[in-house]
């Protein structure tokens, strides 16, 4: 029994189309045994493939062949992640990069830093100068 790549690998979940599936195979991101594969090739139980999604490297193997999408509950029942552990602290490091958010000061000031501004220039929070000299003495 046999399947075509961009069936499998939509069926299976990795992407969310068959057509993001077919392109990423003709980009050179699905490989098997270090060849790149074409979308019209075929898998076929106990083969490893690999898959490139941006600095990741995932790794999986063939359990089981189904042409229909299935359920994320089931996924692990027709494939086997083989991800090395550094390439998945690779994702978690990402993820922790992008919490960290925009360095203040950089780009454009969002909503929430306009009605700080806003805020800090209104009457209300301003001070005269002749109060401050007061204050000193």
């Amino acid at each position: 029994m046999e399947e075509r790549v961009d069936k499998y690998l939509f069926a299976m979940r990795i992407y969310k189309t068959r057509s993001i599936a077919a392109d990423a195979c003709k980009k050179g991101r699905v490989k098997l045994n270090g060849a790149e594969l074409k979308p019209s090739r075929s898998f076929h139980i106990g083969d490893i493939f690999t898959v490139r999604k941006g600095p990741i490297t995932y790794t999986y193997k063939v359990l089981q062949l189904s042409a229909n999408r299935l359920g994320a509950k089931l996924v692990p029942d027709y494939m086997q992640d083989l991800t090395a552990p550094d390439q998945l602290e690779l994702l978690e490091l990402a993820r922790l990069a992008a919490q960290s958010g925009r360095d203040r000061g950089t780009g454009r000031p969002t909503k929430k830093d306009r009605r700080d501004i806003i805020t800090f220039v209104s009457d209300d929070y301003s001070m005269d100068l002749d109060e401050w000299d007061d204050e000193e003495d």
